[in-house]
């Protein structure tokens, strides 16, 4: 699911949608780095959600396309200006994935990959990720393969105390409630990294 980081039952996912950067900080940002609005977008394992109606807001036509376990994207040669994953589908740089995004970029074609990326309230709740370390170092699959990287401080946003228990109950159990029971205010720190990069040379 494109438009979230983690995969929760049909109520849970459009309440954490509800809360998840309500100052639109991820698609502004996604903007600044393809640009996106006014370009083909092609949005991996993409559905017609919150983000997609975002980023279809600032300008961006929209596309979706699938990318299988070999890494292999269902989009025709230079099909889009700008390739984007939102949490799932690329998450390691491999060279598999990178030259899916070469074949599909049209050139001067941006990859925008974004990935959680940790020290904040969230990566108390989801435990030791990948994202958290790996992903973001200097020797990382990201940043060894050419990409840069945009760090974007978001939150999580809830209506209430009431709502930021009962949602982190149901949601992460035990480890939620230790959250909640730290919290002075209905929010939760968010960090995400967005790593880019540009494929061939424009005309």
């Amino acid at each position: 699911m494109a438009d979230l980081p983690i995969d929760l039952g049909d109520g849970l996912a459009e309440r954490l949608a509800r809360v998840l950067d309500v100052e639109a900080k991820i698609p502004r940002t996604l903007d600044a780095l393809g640009p996106l609005g006014g370009r083909d977008v092609l949005l991996l394992d993409g559905a017609s959600g919150i983000r997609a109606r975002q980023l279809a807001e600032l300008g961006a036509r929209l596309t979706f396309a699938d990318a299988d376990e070999s890494a292999r994207i269902g989009a025709p040669d230079e099909a889009a200006d700008a390739l984007l994953s939102l949490w799932h589908p690329f998450r390691g740089a491999t060279p598999a994935e990178l030259v899916e995004a070469a074949r599909v970029l049209r050139p001067g074609g941006r990859l925008l990959v974004l990935l959680d990326y940790g020290r904040d309230d969230v990566s108390r709740l989801r435990g030791d990720l990948p994202e958290y370390g790996l992903l973001s170092r200097r020797d990382g699959p990201f940043l060894a393969a050419g990409f840069k990287v945009r760090v974007v401080h978001c939150f999580w946003t809830f209506t209430s105390m009431d709502e930021a228990s009962s949602f982190l109950d149901e949601t992460f159990g035990e480890r939620g409630r230790e959250v909640v029971a730290g919290m002075k205010r209905p929010r939760l720190t968010y960090n995400v990294a967005v790593y880019h990069r540009t494929f061939g040379a424009s005309a």
